[in-house]
């Protein structure tokens, strides 16, 4: 999936608008125009797409964390990742919406994408472990589905 893509279903799960979007990015202490917001949420055939880079996808997924469960003034702020994937971005969803593994079962079902534990645990291991399995499109794509219909009902 492109970033342009999550942005666009993360905006619609979260039902915000464009300053609510680049207000979440600002708690990452990334400055993201609201006026640059709907270019990155249209889709890249039609005028005016702008292409959403990793810096952007991942220091709204690092606000999005602040925004869902606070800053934790003891600890230093954990740095943003410079390259996304789809592991990342399926790492950085589970903990700013406090997901355990039933609420994942749950959500992959609501999508009519089942997997099992040990499936959904290797999505979630080092990319140096030896049973780490990459993330697909499809399944990060079901993924905010089932958590957009767990979310807005």
């Amino acid at each position: 999936m492109n970033n342009n893509d999550v942005l666009r279903s993360l905006r619609y799960l979260l039902d915000i608008n464009d300053a609510e979007l680049a207000g979440i990015c600002g708690l990452a202490d990334f400055d993201l125009d609201p006026a640059l917001v709907p270019a990155l949420l249209k889709k890249d055939d039609e005028e005016g797409f702008q292409p959403c880079t990793d810096a952007v996808l991942a220091h709204f997924l690092a606000g999005l964390v602040l925004h869902k469960r606070g800053r934790d003034e003891s600890r230093p702020p954990l740095p943003v990742e410079k390259r996304l994937t789809n592991n990342i971005i399926l790492k950085k969803l589970r903990v700013a919406f406090e997901l355990r593994d039933d609420d994942l079962h749950e959500i992959l079902r609501l999508a009519d994408l089942p997997m099992t534990k040990a499936e959904l645990s290797a999505l979630f291991r080092s990319p140096e472990h030896k049973n780490y399995r990459a993330c697909g499109d499809q399944v990060l794509r079901n993924f905010l589905r089932g958590l957009t219909e767990r979310q807005r009902g």
